[in-house]
């Protein structure tokens, strides 16, 4: 069996995923318009990989990574569906934050690069564990 994942160091990366996708929002006028207008939906998914990864902190890497893409994609495809219900809890921030507004496919692709470098890092870090 895997060793647990250590919930304080995720709890940690979650801080700075989080803090750097907010950042991505607002100062967006200010940076590179390819970083301003990916870095968010990238960083969703980073989130999302990492926040699992605190949930399910026994989960091999490849599981986490699943299932935060599917989780990801499958909130970006909700976002086709519109009813009054939803786009009222849609028009609030926190809300906003995590269903979005609508659907696009590059998002989707944000999500595949988000949740790959997630899992590059975790194994990457993991192989230098393994090393010392």
């Amino acid at each position: 069996m895997r060793p647990p994942r250590s919930r304080v160091a995720y709890a940690i990366a979650l801080a700075v995923v989080v803090a750097a996708g907010l950042g991505s929002r607002v100062f967006g006028p200010s940076l590179p318009a390819v970083v301003a207008t990916y870095a968010g939906d990238t960083l969703y998914a980073t989130m999302v990989f990492v926040g699992l990864g605190i949930l399910a902190s026994r989960w091999s890497t490849t599981r986490l990574a699943v299932t935060a893409l599917a989780s990801s994609c499958a909130i970006e495809v909700s976002q086709l569906y519109h009813e009054p219900w939803i786009d009222v809890i849609r028009n609030t921030r926190p809300g906003a934050l995590v269903l979005g507004y609508g659907f696009l496919w590059s998002d989707l692709a944000c999500y595949v690069a988000g949740v790959a470098s997630a899992a590059g890092v975790e194994a990457a870090a993991r192989r230098a564990r393994a090393v010392r």
